[in-house]
């Protein structure tokens, strides 16, 4: 079985526990759970005729963890920013994050959520602002949309 590590990034609130709930145990919470340090979850996906271990690793959100957040990502080899189409202020932080990334650790694979599909009609912003970003996915922890595909696609650009 093949073994690829994902880390969730993002701005306080914007979803990673959820989406990585919905993703692992199919799902959702309406209370708001804050992540207290580091997690890992995994999950086996199908991709053609190989098993992956997703080994799903996300932090606490917050500019503070910033040394520690870019060190959890060593050895990753894909991740997933998460911005909350409700503020708009996680789609900038969501742009320094990766720019951070590709500093400190190359070109990686990775995916966008831009999550809370579920709220459209209180979004900040909309998909065409993120016309500069690649594999960007309209997601929602609360309904699933999207949430498998994004998962399965990351999966298959670490291949």
């Amino acid at each position: 079985m093949i073994q690829k590590k994902i880390c969730m990034v993002g701005a306080y609130g914007a979803g990673k526990t959820s989406l990585v709930r919905r993703f692992v145990e199919s799902m959702f919470d309406e209370r708001y759970h804050t992540t207290v340090g580091a997690r890992i979850d995994k999950k086996v996906v199908k991709v053609n005729a190989a098993s992956i271990m997703m080994m799903i690793g996300y932090l606490a959100g917050g500019d503070e963890t910033e040394s520690t957040r870019l060190s959890h990502l060593r050895g990753a080899n894909g991740y997933i920013i998460v911005v909350d189409g409700c503020r708009r202020w996680t789609l900038e932080r969501g742009e320094i994050l990766r720019e951070q990334i590709v500093q400190s650790f190359g070109d990686l694979p990775y995916a966008v959520a831009m999550n809370k599909s579920d709220l459209r009609a209180m979004w900040e912003f909309e998909s065409k602002d993120m016309a500069s970003w690649e594999n960007v996915f309209i997601t929602s922890a609360k309904t699933g949309d999207s949430v498998e595909s994004m998962f399965k696609t990351l999966a298959i650009k670490m291949l």
